[in-house]
């Protein structure tokens, strides 16, 4: 473990380290390149002259994407080191938005929504490995408490930032920005990101000693344990978004304005709890705040769930439980993270890759669920969302042993 990382992350307080800066800007080309382009769905369409809905398969192309790549990633960086894995796709990343740019039918923007998720999924994988390179499993919590600024902020600004941008240029231009975006990204990792791994011992890359190794991961009942708590509340935030434009605009009347407020107000409880979090994990194991903290989704939901089939709910209260419920993975996504990689540290890539993968994956299965479920009501939403509370804590009871617990 290099001695900067810990040294930057002791006067994080003050000021966010380079490096951490740096990985925070690799982390948000996967929600950026989600968000940004939603306000453009009808112009895309439009000028595609493609049939109503089908840009949704854009969408679907790219977590499919999001999903699969990170395991090639992983593997890659464990052998050849966390930059050339990045360099090839972040260069990816940069030619298949370019691709979406220049894009004269719907089928050729789905193909290259794809490339574009494999390519920028690598910022994720490796930001992560990096992270754990640099620091132990506390400051590792603190380091994914910072990053979680962006994929809360994200959200908010993403939208915003497209549609500010279709005031002034066609819809093209949104690519054009992301490319751009990737490109800077390069350059930033060329001279700023320092290599963090020792490839001297590592195995050679082939597909039984790959198969093997996530095989291995798999069979590591405290790594999914971690993995499961974390991504299971990923996966009820992901019904959230998916879910709940329909239940506070169509089916609660409020405005979207109204609506973009609420929306906003969730993300702001995101950033706030993961900024609580580095602070107490000064004080407090990281271990302890994640057992603390799993089952307050868990209740948030199942308390919704038992107002659903009430006539007591209201939009009010639904925000409520989803602020608790979306705050909560302040505390638990970078302390379930840290956790999980603790004591992976030489297939740091390998452990990333497969935990981000299991929880997109999820994260994916929840939001089309949210959708093939859709019964005009509040009922799946909620339900889909109790689930995932429950399957955390249940996961983290089940599967993290105590010795497990003091390990990290």
């Amino acid at each position: 473990m290099g001695s900067s990382g810990q040294d930057g992350l002791k006067s994080a307080s003050k000021l966010i380290p380079g490096w951490l800066v740096l990985l925070g800007a690799l982390t948000a080309l996967a929600p950026l390149s989600i968000d940004m382009y939603l306000p453009a769905f009808p112009a895309i369409e439009q000028g595609l002259s493609a049939a109503a809905g089908s840009i949704s398969l854009t969408l679907a192309a790219f977590f499919i994407g999001m999903a699969l790549g990170q395991l090639f990633y992983g593997p890659l960086s464990d052998r050849f080191g966390r930059k050339p894995p990045l360099y090839a796709g972040l260069v990816l990343y940069v030619l298949a938005s370019l691709g979406c740019m220049l894009a004269d039918n719907m089928t050729t923007l789905i193909a290259c929504r794809f490339l574009q998720a494999l390519g920028g999924c690598a910022g994720a994988v490796i930001a992560r490995a990096v992270v754990r390179d640099r620091c132990n499993a506390n400051e590792s919590a603190r380091a994914f408490s910072m990053l979680m600024l962006v994929m809360g902020l994200a959200p908010i600004l993403a939208p915003v930032i497209g549609g500010w941008l279709l005031i002034w240029a066609d819809w093209r231009w949104l690519f054009l920005v992301l490319a751009l975006y990737g490109a800077a990204c390069v350059l930033l990792m060329h001279w700023r990101l320092e290599e963090t791994h020792d490839t001297r011992h590592a195995e050679p890359l082939e597909l039984g000693n790959v198969l093997k190794s996530y095989a291995k991961l798999c069979s590591n009942r405290a790594f999914l344990g971690y993995t499961l708590s974390g991504g299971l509340g990923m996966a009820g935030m992901f019904a959230y978004i998916t879910g709940s434009p329909f239940i506070f605009i169509e089916l609660y009347q409020l405005s979207p304005q109204h609506y973009s407020l609420l929306f906003g107000s969730n993300a702001l409880a995101l950033i706030a709890a993961s900024q609580l979090n580095a602070w107490q994990l000064q004080r407090k194991q990281l271990t302890r705040l994640l057992r603390l903290s799993l089952w307050v989704p868990a209740v948030a939901a199942s308390t919704l769930l038992l107002l659903s089939i009430t006539p007591w709910l209201t939009w009010w209260l639904l925000w409520v439980g989803f602020f608790v419920f979306v705050g909560s993975l302040g505390f638990i996504n970078p302390n379930a993270s840290a956790a999980a990689l603790a004591t992976h540290g030489q297939q740091a890539g390998m452990a990333s890759a497969l935990m981000g993968s299991i929880q997109f994956g999820l994260a994916t299965l929840s939001g089309s669920l949210v959708g093939l479920w859709h019964d005009g009501t509040s009922l799946p939403l909620v339900s889909i969302m109790a689930i995932c509370g429950i399957g955390g804590w249940l996961s983290h009871h089940w599967l993290v042993k105590p010795h497990e617990l003091r390990q990290v």
